[in-house]
């Protein structure tokens, strides 16, 4: 597996040597999952419709190709409509949650540093329509949600520029190649991103665990379920706006839940 993976990305560099410049870093603060072997498997939770299947199963082949991770689709735990995150893997949902203004959602929930569990939510009002209802559209927003639960954050918040060849990179349009790919699909610096932010090993595992690995209910099977009871579909419930993309948009949200403890909600507006 480790071989392949670095085969693969080996084929992408001489196609990407002339990409155009993207971010140094983008990963998202210092947050990632505890494990303390590479590559590790994260489950990502079946919870989408029968459009989506193929636009899951494409993002997780694609982060696959990272050399120090395998993102696995596996039976989903939860109703989509409430969405609910699950300890030590991604729940990833459709469902129609209304003309809310947003297309997708990504988010954290964090001790420490450590991400014990995430949810990934795609808006099928919006995707249901003309406009959104297109493979590059669920490929890209797919893609970049998945990539924010593994502690990537956006190369390029632009959405008028040249397409990096990237998910991670917001644009108008998604299937445009503007010399460096379109924009479905991780980029090689994406990989190279990944590979920093997991070249350390933790001393616990968050991935798969019943508490977290780490928190105020380490070793008493309560761990990292904090945050319960909070709605999580309304905005209003996402906590501080710490960030705006380039069209002055809050994207990224932060909700303190007390003793090192947060909530993170990355979100992509329809345009």
């Amino acid at each position: 597996m480790f071989n392949k993976k670095i085969f693969v990305i080996a084929g992408v560099v001489v196609f990407l040597s002339a990409a155009f410049f993207v971010s140094a870093n983008h990963s998202w603060g210092n947050y990632h999952w505890g494990r303390t072997a590479n590559p590790f498997k994260l489950e990502l939770g079946n919870n989408v419709s029968a459009k989506w299947f193929g636009h899951l199963n494409t993002a997780a082949a694609d982060w696959s190709l990272s050399a120090v991770l395998d993102t696995v689709v596996a039976a989903g735990k939860t109703n989509p409509r409430g969405c609910k995150a699950v300890n030590g893997r991604v729940e990833v949902c459709s469902a129609s949650y209304g003309f809310n203004g947003w297309l997708g959602i990504a988010q954290i929930w964090i001790s420490g540093e450590h991400i014990v569990k995430g949810v990934t939510k795609v808006n099928d009002t919006y995707f249901d329509t003309a406009t959104y209802n297109k493979p590059e559209w669920r490929n890209f927003v797919m893609c970049q949600e998945v990539g924010h639960t593994l502690g990537l954050a956006h190369q390029d918040e632009n959405f008028s520029n040249l397409n990096l060849g990237t998910c991670m990179d917001y644009t108008n349009d998604p299937a445009r190649n503007d010399g460096a790919g379109d924009n479905q699909h991780p980029n090689l610096h994406d990989y190279e991103m990944l590979d920093t932010i997991y070249a350390h090993l933790d001393s616990v595992n968050t991935i798969g665990s019943s508490d977290g690995g780490s928190g105020p209910g380490k070793g008493n099977g309560k761990g990292n379920k904090f945050g319960v009871g909070i709605d999580l579909d309304n905005p209003s419930e996402w906590g501080r706006a710490i960030k705006k993309d380039a069209q002055g948009k809050d994207s990224l949200f932060v909700r303190d839940l007390g003793r090192g403890e947060k909530v993170f909600t990355f979100v992509i507006w329809a345009r």
